[in-house]
């Protein structure tokens, strides 16, 4: 039987802090960017409520919201395809798929920009669903329902991982589904994982942990 593992993509594979935090530097200055990133994590939910924007247009209306010049708006949408993978991601994902887990992405993204990540990361996966294309944004349960019409996935061998607890662990408990929670920034859990982790360097062994190979009749 196929085992999936599911992820999120930006703050779980992609360092989206690093690449959001440059660009409000580059913007508004150095000393600004650590207050204007907590609050653009704020404002991003509030944009995304109603699935009627795309995420460029989450984006850029957010940069606008903080302050930025009409002609800065767009600015951060355009550095997203350049923000750069964890550096443990693909090795760790290379393994699980040696170990037999297919790989999926459901992304608040939107289709041009989740490929350029994709391309970053490195490694293939076998299905991809992202929130323009759906017109709904996680924490919402659109993106499971979508994945499991497309593939057929059993819930029990299906594992999904991420590293946000309001927008991936909490709706992932609340459909049954077991998941790794990737704490890379020591936050206290809300909605507890069944697995949590510091990084992806240990997500091939948590993941046959959770669910374990079957292995053939003799």
């Amino acid at each position: 039987m196929t085992r999936w593992a599911t992820f999120d993509c930006y703050g779980t594979l992609i360092d989206w802090n690093a690449g959001i935090r440059a660009e409000l530097a580059r913007v508004f200055g150095e000393e600004r960017a650590d207050e204007l990133l907590a609050r653009y994590h704020e404002l991003e939910p509030e944009l995304e409520a109603d699935g009627s924007r795309s995420y460029r247009e989450v984006m850029t209306e957010a940069m606008r919201r903080l302050g930025a010049p009409e002609a800065e708006a767009a600015g951060l949408a355009g550095s997203l395809p350049r923000w750069q993978p964890f550096p443990e991601v693909r090795a760790a994902l290379e393994e699980a798929r040696r170990r037999g887990w297919r790989l999926a992405v459901l992304s608040n993204s939107d289709p041009d920009l989740i490929a350029a990540s994709k391309e970053r990361i490195g490694v293939p996966f076998e299905e991809t669903v992202v929130a323009s294309e759906i017109g709904s944004y996680k924490p919402a349960p659109g993106h499971w329902r979508v994945f499991a019409k497309r593939t057929g996935a059993d819930p029990a061998r299906h594992v999904h991982v991420a590293a946000s607890l309001f927008h991936d662990i909490a709706p992932a408990n609340e459909l049954g589904l077991p998941s790794v929670w990737v704490n890379r920034l020591g936050e206290r859990p809300g909605p507890r994982p069944t697995v949590e982790l510091p990084d992806l360097a240990g997500l091939p062994d948590a993941l046959d942990a959770i669910v374990p190979a079957r292995r053939p009749d003799h």
